[in-house]
């Protein structure tokens, strides 16, 4: 499965879109911001794409969403339904970290663990990982062995929980019972910042070895 990370607004944050190499039937995750950016990719790299997908409801990872849906006909999808709360309050969040206005929105579909999503002849699973948010869902790519976790794990770091609804009890049991268990081979896509392993974290990062 092929993947292009492109970091967008001030906060660095990795849109990345994932693309059916036999179709070029797409996916883009986490269109945070610069739709003009992304939209110039997507042509770059001649994708299709089928549909938007969420890992949560912070500005940074959401807000050229609702813009990229219509421009492309395609839906929504994610983040879990408790993230709903921050969807709602995307204008409060964009007066509050200097973005331009946003609107609150709707996905056109709520996601929870175990569904899968298809674009071309690809498959990605849903995991539920709340504690950045409670609502945050990461997608896993099995056969590429490779995960978009959002700001649930970095390099080297955790996601912050300092936020509305942030639980660092439940962030740290979701990273050890839902992505660790995938695989010390598996790659992730963080939110923010470079690539890693999901070995190398449980081996390394300071926040997960006891």
């Amino acid at each position: 499965m092929e993947y292009h990370i492109l970091p967008v607004t001030p906060f660095a944050q990795n849109c990345t879109v994932w693309i059916c190499p036999q179709s070029r039937a797409a996916a883009v995750i986490d269109p945070g911001g610069e739709a003009g950016r992304i939209r110039a990719l997507l042509d770059e790299q001649q994708a299709r794409v089928e549909a938007i997908l969420l890992t949560h409801g912070h500005l940074d990872h959401v807000g050229a969403a609702s813009e990229l849906a219509r421009q492309l006909g395609v839906p929504i999808h994610g983040p879990h339904v408790e993230d709903a709360f921050l969807l709602q309050a995307l204008p409060q969040q964009a007066e509050m970290f200097g973005f331009p206005p946003a609107q609150a929105f709707t996905p056109d579909h709520w996601l929870a663990e175990g569904e899968r999503i298809r674009f071309g002849q690809q498959q990605v699973e849903v995991l539920h990982c709340p504690g950045h948010t409670p609502g945050h869902v990461v997608f896993y790519h099995r056969e590429a062995q490779l995960a978009q976790v959002g700001d649930v794990l970095f390099k080297g770091s955790i996601g912050r929980t300092d936020f509305p609804r942030g639980n660092h009890t439940k962030l740290l049991a979701s990273i050890r019972d839902k992505l660790l268990p995938l695989g010390a081979a598996v790659r992730f896509i963080p939110g923010h910042g470079p690539m890693s392993t999901l070995g190398h974290e449980a081996a390394h990062n300071p926040y997960l070895v006891q």
